[in-house]
């Protein structure tokens, strides 16, 4: 597990979890988390077990689509509801993600009433006209956190900047309302770009008034791809299990 290091008020806690400390096969060792990929069920259960255990916290799985829906968790809230980013208010529900080279976020209010998740894989990140998952989660979160220069948010691995490879139509969706956008896309090939995730997801987020942003720098210990013993890689081993991010009010 990873503990995140960001200034979050008491009572707020997170973890990240790694591909060890579970009890699925290859090519799903160990610790997979997602009930979508081909592993054996009962396993996948069990990791699940696992990891609300090391929370202390009941973790919400959600059916994530690289969408910008968003949902607002109860201690009911079923497994399975479709959204790409959550928030809560209530005590022990953990908002969780899981990714394997998406970028998970996390952010959490000052006074710690108030915390969300987001799964950002480029089409949710870069949503349209400008607007995606990270706008959605915070116009719901707003209200309740106030103003944004009150909030910390954690970025969490994810593919890297040296391994994340993709299309102008790609850089298209950035830089189409956000010309500076452009500057976290290198030139890779013919119509090809190596794009930094974690930057763009900082610039985002600064737009909307969150600065106080820590964790995933871009650097290659962040990176799923670079380190195949911590990290499932979905872009690395197309048949791959999945980590998982979570934030929570105890």
């Amino acid at each position: 597990m990873i503990t995140p290091q960001w200034p979050a008020p008491a009572g707020v806690h997170a973890l990240c979890s790694t591909r060890a400390g579970g009890v699925s096969a290859a090519p799903y060792d160990t610790l997979n988390l997602g009930d979508h990929v081909g592993d054996d069920e009962q396993a996948v259960a069990e990791n699940r077990r696992r990891h609300a255990q090391a929370l202390q916290a009941r973790p919400v799985f959600l059916k994530q689509v690289h969408g910008r829906g968003v949902v607002r968790l109860a201690a009911g809230t079923p497994h399975g509801t479709e959204a790409d980013g959550c928030w809560t208010t209530e005590r022990g529900v953990a908002c969780t993600m899981m990714v394997a080279d998406c970028l998970p976020v996390l952010l959490a209010d000052r006074a710690g009433k108030v915390v969300g998740a987001a799964h950002c894989g480029w089409r949710g990140l870069a949503g349209e006209g400008g607007s995606g998952v990270l706008e959605a989660l915070w116009s719901q979160m707003a209200p309740v956190a106030g103003a944004a220069a009150d909030v910390v948010a954690w970025l969490g691995p994810c593919i890297g900047p040296d391994a994340f490879e993709v299309g102008a139509e790609v850089r298209e969706a950035f830089t189409q309302r956000d010309v500076e956008a452009q500057r976290f896309f290198r030139p890779h090939g013919p119509d090809k770009f190596l794009a930094d995730l974690p930057a763009l997801a900082r610039r985002r987020l600064a737009a909307l008034g969150v600065h106080a942003i820590h964790g995933n720098d871009g650097s290659r210990e962040w990176c799923t791809v670079a380190n195949g013993s911590r990290f499932f890689s979905h872009r690395r081993d197309r048949v791959s299990g999945r980590f998982a991010t979570s934030v929570w009010l105890g």
